[in-house]
């Protein structure tokens, strides 16, 4: 499908955003662990999390969805079944990175897949612990899916992770509920901790103390009604438009404020836009609260170490900003970037390319010079919805009208995402 976008005059309006990706995946892997049932209010309207549901039910768990409210009935640690065909989770590395140390406790072998994007991705940093764990799964090529798990009992391990990555954690310590005793992960970087917190909210006993994660095995996890925040990682794209289209003013509403993801807030203040945090409130243990948002004089800025990590998903719009901001943007230390939904960075590169703008990449990272004019071109999703979302939202920018190929990969995690984005003209 091609999307076409004009420049924009100005933005103005209030954003409800689909419930976050991060938490919906999690809350549907451990609602269908749990005992009875679960609510979930704001359930993510994307395709990602839609796998995980589809998994989950070939698993055994019973769930109706209504709009995006998902009723999902568990039967216990024990309570998953061998499914009756391989399980796909599409484009969802998330799906199968965390639902595999799940899948890697059970009595039964199962086999794992995604579509030709996810296909391309290296698993090894997941079958490596759980290896360590006692689990028996073989890979494409040795590494990449589709992956046939023979599962079995497994053991508590004390593991450290040797790069930042939230969804390795996750699957670890959702291996460890089956496990008798504690399982430890430690990281040196700290990422999104929505396992840790989803985890106590069913009931999980889970220790966190200075990057040393802890979980009692073998809980009795119980069911909760819970409303999923706003997917923060998405208001990315509106905080940037308005921080690019001159006088804009955009209200993103109930988005979550979860401390180990609003490095994008602070990043953003820091290169010199001007948000107000208001009416933060706790809901479980997740916060969420609304960002308000006016264009500022944007300085640019540095991506490296920690921020890399906390950023990794936000890049590639953020690139969109460097380039209008005064100084430029430069990213190091994000190789993760490369086996993404596609080569981001390469990605990135192409679609800058097109439209005129000087970029300077590097192994791990680039480079974008301030003050740029984008020019009106044919741009590509190059099936990656958020590569799709950026230059998008670079098109609101550019001279002319844009193009943009392939603009459906948008409807991964926010199907919504072009409606929105035209309700907010002026």
């Amino acid at each position: 499908m091609d999307q076409s976008i004009s420049p924009a005059k100005r933005l103005e309006g209030s954003v409800l955003l689909p419930g976050d990706k991060s938490v919906s995946h999690r809350y549907a892997i451990i609602s269908a662990l749990a005992e009875g049932a679960s609510k979930l209010h704001n359930y993510s309207t994307g395709a990602d999390c839609e796998s995980t549901l589809n998994c989950m039910r070939a698993l055994g768990a019973v769930w109706k969805k209504e709009g995006n409210v998902v009723e999902m009935q568990g039967w216990g640690l024990d309570g998953l079944r061998q499914p009756a065909e391989t399980l796909d989770a599409g484009n969802s590395g998330s799906t199968i990175r965390m639902l595999s140390g799940v899948l890697a406790a059970q009595t039964f072998t199962s086999s794992i897949e995604g579509d030709e994007s996810l296909s391309k991705r290296p698993m090894e940093r997941i079958m490596k612990p759980l290896r360590e764990m006692g689990a028996n799964i073989e890979a494409h090529d040795g590494k990449y899916p589709p992956l046939t798990i023979h599962g079995g009992p497994l053991r508590a391990i004390d593991y450290t992770l040797p790069v930042a990555s939230a969804q390795v954690k996750s699957c670890v310590l959702l291996a460890g509920l089956f496990t008798e005793g504690e399982t430890t992960v430690r990281e040196s970087i700290a990422t999104r901790d929505h396992t840790e917190l989803a985890l106590t909210d069913f009931g999980a006993e889970v220790t966190t103390r200075k990057g040393v994660i802890t979980l009692e095995g073998r809980p009795r996890l119980k069911g909760r009604e819970l409303l999923i925040p706003g997917d923060i990682s998405s208001s990315a794209f509106f905080l940037v438009a308005a921080c690019i289209v001159p006088g804009s003013r955009i209200t993103i509403r109930a988005v979550g404020l979860n401390p180990t993801r609003t490095a994008l807030i602070d990043f953003l203040v820091a290169m010199g836009a001007k948000i107000r945090v208001l009416d933060v409130q706790q809901v479980g243990h997740e916060l969420i609260g609304n960002l308000e948002v006016t264009g500022g004089t944007i300085t640019g800025g540095v991506i490296d170490g920690a921020t890399t990590a906390a950023l990794i998903d936000e890049i590639p719009v953020l690139a969109v900003l460097g380039a209008k901001s005064e100084n430029g943007l430069v990213v190091r230390d994000a190789s993760e970037l490369r086996v993404k939904e596609t080569d981001r960075i390469a990605t990135v590169v192409e679609n800058f390319q097109r439209m005129g703008v000087k970029v300077e990449a590097g192994p791990d990272g680039f480079s974008v010079p301030g003050r740029q004019t984008f020019k009106a071109a044919e741009l590509d999703s190059f099936g990656d919805h958020r590569i799709a979302m950026a230059f998008s939202v670079a098109a609101l920018a550019a001279e002319g009208d844009c193009t943009l190929q392939n603009a459906e990969a948008a409807s991964v995690s926010y199907p919504e995402f072009y409606n929105t984005l035209q309700a907010l003209r002026v």
